[in-house]
């Protein structure tokens, strides 16, 4: 427990991890100003013509349905300039998955039920770096620096040392997080109470809220053990910033465009960036027209295919598993002097 506690009291201690807090809440603040500034609170006169509003474009949904399904009868022909969609119900206003709400068609109102779910996905992006960066520097300073030489003199075990400093990075990382949320959250639904609308929360609303934020919590602490495994590794922090830098620019720019000029089939699966967007929203829809082929049912392939989250999070886990084993192995048996 000493050992613990003198880790997460060093990492604390840090004036990089300093920084990057008051970095965070430099952010939070600039973005909470810029919300109330362009915000407020609607009229009763704005929100009555938002409803007729909302009114009148479901009347237009339902006067397109009738329509399609009246040409699909023939009881009218068909114009060219209209779009008449295979099956009448994608036209159905009864079975949309989404209706428009008064709140799309308010100027200048900040909608938290609206705004939420971008807003969260901005928090998990600065995470994603707080935690790299972070848990790159943590043990890379040290090693350069001496630090963990003089800590194996007092606690000689090489893998409880460096088990101890991951779990207390991860640990940190985790604390903060959810500290980071309730207060940004907790912020803008207070900014949408008194400045702007509330907006539609119920249903599944927390319910998908809450799981891109475990999500994200998770994606966080992944990046921060890969960060610190890199590091590990190349014995320097700026062993982690320049693998990331070299991984984007090699394989995520150059190697694309060069599978794109040979024709290669699905190349968003070759690319991480892909599997943490599929992890992060639960699934993506991609395309890409060199799956289809000449073959039987040529006609029918729509170049469509999706990745979902369980291959994205064995795709992760077994990089992040990968540094991170190699790491401990190679902690073990080389020279740190």
């Amino acid at each position: 427990m000493k050992l613990v506690r003198a880790e997460v009291e060093r990492l604390l201690a840090r004036r990089f991890v300093q920084l990057m807090v008051v970095l965070l809440g430099f952010a939070f603040v600039v973005t909470t100003v810029t919300t109330v500034l362009g915000s407020h609170q609607p009229s009763a006169g704005e929100v009555a013509e938002a409803r007729a509003q909302v009114a009148e474009a479901i009347r237009g949904l339902e006067v397109e349905h009738q329509r399609c399904l009246r040409i699909k009868a023939g009881e009218i022909p068909l114009d060219e300039a209209g779009y008449v969609p295979a099956d009448c119900s994608e036209l159905d206003p009864v079975l949309q998955e989404r209706l428009p709400v008064v709140a799309d068609y308010l100027s200048g109102v900040f909608v938290f039920g609206q705004q939420a779910e971008p807003l969260l996905y901005f928090l998990i992006a600065f995470l994603l770096l707080f935690g790299f960066l972070v848990g790159a520097s943590y043990i890379g300073a040290d090693i350069t620096s001496g630090g963990v030489v003089n800590l194996l003199l007092w606690r000689p075990r090489r893998l409880t040392v460096l088990g101890t400093k991951l779990g207390a990075l991860t640990g940190v990382v985790a604390v903060l997080s959810v500290a980071a949320t309730v207060v940004y959250l907790g912020t803008f639904w207070l900014i949408g109470q008194t400045a702007g609308l509330p907006g539609r929360m119920e249903g599944p609303f927390w319910q998908n809220l809450g799981a891109i934020w475990g999500r994200g919590v998770a994606l966080v602490l992944l990046a921060s053990a890969l960060g610190f495994g890199i590091a590990t590794l190349g014995r320097h922090t700026s062993a982690a910033l320049g693998a990331v830098a070299a991984y984007a620019v090699v394989w995520e720019l150059g190697a694309r465009v060069v599978f794109e000029i040979l024709d290669v089939a699905r190349v968003d699966q070759l690319m991480l960036s892909t599997y943490v967007g599929a992890w992060l929203t639960g699934r993506v829809e991609l395309y890409d027209d060199q799956v289809c082929t000449d073959g039987p049912g040529f006609g029918l392939c729509t170049g469509s295919y999706t990745i979902t989250w369980v291959p994205a999070l064995l795709v992760l886990l077994a990089l992040v598993g990968a540094v991170t084993v190699s790491a401990f192995a190679v902690f073990r048996r080389r020279d740190l002097i």
